[in-house]
């Protein structure tokens, strides 16, 4: 195969932001709990046309805004990708999955077109792992590694923390694409379950087109383990551990029984939790006034189910559950006059929107 045309949505945490990378504390502490979290892909990702190339990374992307970055090269050379890699910027993510790639398997270079791209980035709904399971799929498939969805992850995890990012292991899940995912994190170990629904979900996500700082707000948590920050990090602690694993398992249960209106229970449920045990780890970025205020609004409370913050949290994106398809699309109409971006997200019965994924 010499080339390959590639859609990889975003992905979406329902529930359970930040359990991943505090699941994987047990590595070294086998009392913190377990991570839990519920992941679907989002109808929005990048597309890519992808060929082989001899002796270099060549990327050309295309952002939403649709402005066009490169084509930017990068010699096939173990130092010079780890060093573009570490030193962090746009490109260091495809660097570090290519680094990985050449480390362990026999593959020459990429030439990578994203010609178009409507993820939002830098909003919580993963476009640096959607880039990189893009990038570790290519691999996969042009230089016939008979990776699995698994293989994918675990190439496009560890070529992100190469770079400053320091991501945890929840993001790459998008490599599911539309299939709902329950994931859990114990240590180094990752369990993957399909979650199919037995009825349609509808859901709306909005650019709140504020900001946040993903990094302090992952330095600030981390802080926190495995057994630090005191009363702060107690309620962190236990906010990540025995709350977060009883909202994962009520979470689970009404995906599969395609219940709407307790998922979007439970998302109301889990951000007020959120604010409660989290915030004062980090309140210059979790006291989010522009997400609290839109959650509340009254122009929207007969619309939805509930909702939450998404990703890290902070003013990046809010979800909901909306009460049907009809409320949806009104959903979408109130939140543009809101100035906010919103997207539409369905998560089909069975099959978990296969039906979506026809990109």
């Amino acid at each position: 195969m010499d080339m390959v045309d590639l859609f990889v949505p975003g992905r979406l945490c329902l529930l359970g932001e930040h359990s991943d990378w505090a699941g994987g504390y047990r590595r070294m502490d086998s009392s913190i709990h377990k991570g839990y979290c519920l992941i679907v892909g989002t109808n929005q990702g990048i597309y890519s046309r992808i060929k082989r190339h001899p002796n270099k990374i060549i990327i050309r992307t295309t952002l939403p805004d649709g402005k066009v970055l490169g084509p930017h090269e990068i010699d096939l050379d173990m130092d010079k990708l780890l060093e573009v890699a570490v030193e962090g910027g746009f490109y260091s993510y495809t660097a570090g999955v290519a680094y990985t790639a050449m480390c362990h398997y026999d593959v020459q270079g990429l030439e990578i077109d994203a010609y178009r791209m409507d993820l939002p980035i830098r909003k919580g709904l993963s476009s640096s792992a959607a880039n990189n399971v893009m990038v570790a799929r290519a691999f996969n498939q042009l230089y016939d590694l008979k990776l699995t969805k698994r293989g994918e992850m675990e190439l496009a995890y560890q070529g992100e923390i190469l770079t400053p990012s320091r991501c945890g292991r929840m993001d790459q899940a998008c490599a599911y694409g539309s299939i709902p995912v329950f994931l859990t994190f114990d240590g180094e170990r990752l369990e993957v379950q399909e979650v199919h629904p037995a009825a349609d979900i509808h859901m709306v996500v909005a650019d709140l087109k504020a900001g946040k700082n993903t990094q302090k707000i992952l330095a600030d948590l981390n802080a926190c383990y495995p057994k630090s920050g005191g009363k702060i990090g107690e309620d962190v602690r236990y906010y990540l551990g025995p709350v977060n694993k009883d909202i994962l398992f009520r979470g689970r249960e009404a995906l599969e029984q395609g219940d709407a209106q307790q998922l979007g229970a439970l998302m109301t449920e889990a951000q007020r939790f959120f604010d409660l045990f989290l915030a004062p780890a980090c309140p210059q970025e979790f006291l989010s006034p522009k997400l609290h205020f839109v959650l509340s609004s009254p122009e929207i409370s007969d619309l939805v189910y509930g909702g939450k913050g998404v990703g890290s949290q902070g003013d990046g994106c809010v979800q909901f559950v909306a009460r049907d398809q009809t409320a949806q699309a009104a959903l979408l109409l109130k939140l543009h006059e809101m100035e906010l971006e919103p997207y539409p997200l369905t998560i089909y019965k069975d099959t978990g929107a296969e039906a979506m994924g026809s990109k």
